[in-house]
């Protein structure tokens, strides 16, 4: 649909607004509808013709969005890198709203305001998978779907996991740009039908069926939460302390079960950054604990390899025989877990001498198994640790392996009181809801959570407290259609991005630029 496109100024400032909008659409101000609102101010915005000027249109709205969305990097690593990951993420808008000018080109997009609302979607969705995967490993946060936990969007995580649902959530903006924009042409009919479609496209996930109930029995949990003594990046100056509350947590769970009455004990990332397997106190104080609940605890510590660096590990130790099964971090967190290019990094910050031993990945799938006497089989544990919760990939491999539930250790103390955590049980909520598994999130401070297979948040801790959470989750082994087929849809959307960037510029290659409907005004 051809339409005049606000002036220079103007698209300027609606980028910078819609950037701010969307981002409140997350955790914390978390009113979901407004990221709709701010991708239909980033398509309008988006109105004129040149791939340059759209380019900074598109890395403006990125700017807004990403620098108030991670200010919990400049608690955890400072403002200079802070500011560097919000400029990079934000180029990657930048480079969207340059693919958007290619596309829309063609005459099949141009002509035709409903073929605009697949499109922009797609590469939207493409230039999300990118930045997920790309560079160092890439950087997940801020994906749309992410904002929409509480949202009826959120429930199509099962059939197409978080890229689906990002594709849905912009297709809900573009459309209530379409609405405005007729509104803005006293179209009040058009304007109507296109504010339809939005309310169609949103409400829709309602008749995604979503089961909850236990397919392979139920799971006795006790999650403790231990807190640090300190917040920033001192929290694990004194470890001696955070294994102390960690372990005194653990005799906590006594006061509201038995002993020998929970199948597994939990603890977050970091837990124990002493590894009990190497020093003998340690090991003496998470024996005695482990003993006394009568329950295999999965515990977070580090191990450091023969051959060099540092490895973060759930390990599963048996009250018994010790530790039987452990899952090691695949994807360590660049400049924060290990600082790629060092003595580059460090003319811009020497906050990255903090990490003196660089975090190694580890190779195995994170499926941890545990023997479970009362069931009398082995139920396999999908266990993700921290930022990995945000890579699709790795999720669904551990319960395609065979993960019955999800257990996402992290450790928050780094962020302070910011929204990090928040913002991580939001993506642990859409992984409950895409993979059909009750999932924990387990952190040293807060937030923790319980969450149904359904993405209902059943319990809940504070941040920066000591707490404990005992729960019993349905075991389940059907696998989603996301579960499935998560990998073939991502690479579809992959594909579709880049045929429609490609056959915009080829169609415009066919038609005189001064032939094209969109005005430079």
């Amino acid at each position: 649909m051809p339409f005049v496109a606000p002036r220079r100024g103007t698209s300027l400032v609606l980028a910078i607004v819609g950037g701010l909008v969307a981002e409140a659409g997350f955790p914390g101000l978390g009113w979901w509808p407004l990221t709709f609102l701010g991708i239909a101010l980033l398509f309008i915005a988006l109105g004129r013709d040149s791939a340059w000027w759209n380019t900074l249109v598109g890395f403006l709205f990125g700017l807004a969005f990403f620098a108030p969305h991670i200010t919990w990097a400049a608690l955890a690593v400072g403002p200079v890198p802070w500011a560097a990951l919000s400029i990079v993420e934000a180029a990657f808008i930048g480079l969207f709203g340059a693919a958007w000018s290619w596309a829309r080109r063609g005459a099949v997009i141009w002509t035709r305001a409903r073929l605009q609302v697949p499109a922009f979607a797609v590469l939207w969705v493409g230039i999300e998978e990118i930045r997920s995967s790309w560079p160092f490993g890439g950087f997940p946060w801020g994906r749309l779907a992410f904002s929409q936990a509480d949202s009826p969007v959120a429930r199509w995580a099962w059939l197409g996991g978080a890229p689906l649902v990002s594709l849905l959530v912009v297709m809900a903006g573009v459309l209530l740009a379409l609405a405005l924009l007729s509104l803005r042409r006293v179209d009040v009919g058009q304007a109507s039908a296109y504010l339809l479609l939005t309310v169609t496209v949103v409400l829709g996930g309602l008749v995604v069926p979503l089961d909850t109930k236990a397919e392979e029995g139920r799971l006795a949990v006790g999650a403790v939460q231990g807190n640090v003594p300190n917040d920033g990046l001192d929290a694990f100056a004194q470890r001696r302390q955070v294994l102390d509350n960690h372990a005194a947590g653990t005799l906590a769970l006594l006061d509201q079960v038995e002993p020998g009455e929970l199948d597994l004990v939990v603890w977050p990332e970091n837990g124990t950054d002493i590894d009990p397997r190497r020093d003998d106190e340690a090991r003496a104080i998470v024996d005695e604990v482990v003993r006394a609940v009568g329950a295999p605890t999965l515990i977070g510590t580090d191990e450091y390899p023969a051959e060099g660096g540092r490895l973060n590990v759930g390990l599963l130790w048996d009250p018994v025989e010790g530790p039987v099964d452990s899952y090691a971090k695949q994807r360590p967190a660049p400049f924060a877990e290990y600082i790629p290019m060092r003595e580059i990094a460090r003319r811009f910050s020497d906050a990255v001498d903090r990490v003196q031993t660089d975090m190694v990945p580890g190779t195995e799938v994170g499926l941890i198994e545990l023997d479970s006497p009362r069931l009398g089989r082995t139920v396999g544990i999908g266990d993700v640790i921290c930022f990995e919760v945000a890579y699709d990939v790795l999720v669904r491999e551990a319960v395609v392996a065979g993960g019955e539930i999800l257990i996402i250790q992290t450790n928050n103390a780094t962020f302070g009181m910011s929204d990090e955590s928040t913002q991580q049980l939001a993506m642990s909520r859409i992984r409950a809801i895409e993979h059909g598994r009750a999932t924990i999130q387990i952190s040293t401070v807060g937030v923790s959570g319980v969450i149904a297979p359904n993405g209902v948040v059943r319990q809940q801790t504070g941040l920066f407290t000591a707490e404990q959470m005992v729960t019993t989750l349905p075991l389940r082994s059907t696998l989603t259609p996301a579960s499935r087929y998560g990998s073939a849809i991502e690479w579809v959307l992959r594909g579709l991005a880049l045929t429609v960037t490609l056959a915009g510029m080829a169609g415009a290659a066919r038609i005189r630029r001064s032939d094209r409907p969109l005005s430079d005004g």
